[in-house]
């Protein structure tokens, strides 16, 4: 069985919805994750905050809005009849039930429940579609397989445990339909995989039930060896290493939720990019195989704060690393890039939260400096430590780039520099320009 995750974009439209069965094989077992309809979970997020913050007047005038939205949505994907009635019958409920949300108490925990709906609601819709063209398929409710533990971390064992059954109910049924990004928590609360979470949700499923392959279906043709926003003359890459691919997802390119590639990982099941829009395009394959002996490509993160901690008791101090990292642990707050030297450490963090709180806590191991604006570039490629020539190659393309911060070494994947965020630009195309010439 293969796991098929289509994002916003790819079901953003009835158009778009009804050619998905050009890359849907009915005749081969495959799971369809959907995520909501393109424009549909920003404008839920909306309602949610009007309604956190008691403007319900202004939140039930978009929840109006989006049931307009769906209810012309329904009539050109469904033909006229018992299957559009359905259909309709599907999103009334569904926006009935946001609007009795705006006359209760709403709290973080409706929050999260308001956020299904867009899952939920593109999900049932294209089941219904696919009835009305007589393709059998299955709806999958992945409310009653998606979980995560007490610690926000998927709960894999219990998705076994739960879905297997369900597919072994449907034996001879080859297409199943489930929701991306939705799941319960510890509580049996709803809750979700975070923003981008469709993604983590197909990698989960593959490796719950040990699946061929997960394909990730979004309006670009693979991973590319550069931003193709921001510098021309970019390509698709034709594989790469799990390792390889979590870097460039974390460290920018959009195309992959960061979290996605560790559950394929783990149980070694490739994960193919593909573009919905010229589904013939190769893109790119993510598997324990890679190209050896090259860099890959390059990506950049922005809204990064550099912080700075001189203090002349580090020098030849034990412990001194160990009480700043757990203030930044205490505030739970990720740091991205670290360097040191005998009286200072620089580190690197993208949550600022907290930021005045870490900062006024740091101040009394010695002076404290905070650089705003910067961005991490990340050179991604085989950078093992018998490799040579690499890391001049790539400070000498931005020589002329002022740099805060290096880090090589942590990772046999990638060299990280961080630079004003006024530096990306040319930073991305003078590395391109000298890397892939």
């Amino acid at each position: 069985m293969k796991i098929l995750k289509f994002g916003g974009t790819s079901v953003g439209s009835p158009e778009r919805m009804k050619k998905l069965l050009d890359i849907i094989n009915p005749a081969e077992e495959q799971i369809v994750v959907l995520s909501a309809v393109s424009g549909t979970t920003n404008s839920l997020v909306e309602i949610s905050s009007k309604l956190l913050k008691e403007e319900k007047q202004e939140a039930t005038s978009l929840i109006k809005a989006l049931h307009q939205k769906y209810n012309d949505f329904v009539i050109e994907l469904l033909p006229e009849g018992d299957f559009r009635a359905q259909g309709q019958e599907v999103v009334d409920y569904h926006f009935n039930f946001l609007a009795t949300l705006a006359n209760d108490m709403f709290t973080h925990i409706e929050d999260k429940v308001v956020l299904a709906q867009g899952e939920l609601l593109s999900t049932t819709l294209y089941h219904i579609y696919l009835k009305s063209i007589g393709v059998p398929s299955v709806l999958l409710p992945a409310l009653d397989f998606m979980k995560i533990d007490e610690d926000n971390e998927p709960d894999i064992p219990f998705t076994t445990k739960h879905l297997q059954p369900i597919l072994d109910q449907h034996k001879g049924n080859n297409l199943f339909i489930t929701q991306g990004f939705i799941c319960r928590n510890s509580f049996g609360e709803v809750d979700n995989l975070r923003r981008g979470g469709s993604d983590y949700t197909a990698s989960l499923l593959g490796a719950a039930i040990l699946a061929e392959e997960v394909q990730i279906w979004t309006d670009i043709d693979g991973m590319h060896n550069n931003d193709p926003r921001i510098v021309k003359g970019t390509k698709p890459i034709s594989h790469l290493s799990f390792d390889e691919a979590a870097e460039l997802a974390y460290f920018g390119a959009k195309i992959l939720h960061p979290q996605s590639v560790f559950p394929a990982q783990k149980y070694k099941i490739p994960v193919r990019l593909l573009n919905t829009m010229e589904p013939k395009a190769l893109g790119t394959v993510i598997s324990t195989e890679s190209e050896k002996g090259k860099i890959k490509s390059i990506a950049a993160k922005d809204g990064i704060i550099a912080i700075k901690i001189q203090s002349s008791r580090m020098l030849l101090a034990y412990g001194f690393l160990r009480r700043i990292f757990e203030i930044f642990e205490r505030y739970k707050t990720p740091i991205d890039m670290i360097t040191t030297s005998e009286v200072a450490v620089s580190l690197t963090i993208d949550f600022t939260d907290n930021l005045d709180e870490i900062v006024k806590e740091l101040n009394s191991f010695g002076s404290v400096e905070i650089d705003k604006n910067q961005s991490i570039v990340c050179v991604v490629g085989d950078f093992g430590a018998e490799k040579h020539g690499y890391a001049a190659k790539v400070l000498d393309s931005i020589k002329h780039i002022p740099i805060r911060m290096i880090s090589y070494g942590g990772s046999a994947y990638n060299i990280s520099l961080l630079v004003n965020t006024d530096h990306k630009v040319e930073a991305l195309r003078s590395l391109h320009n000298r890397i892939f010439e």
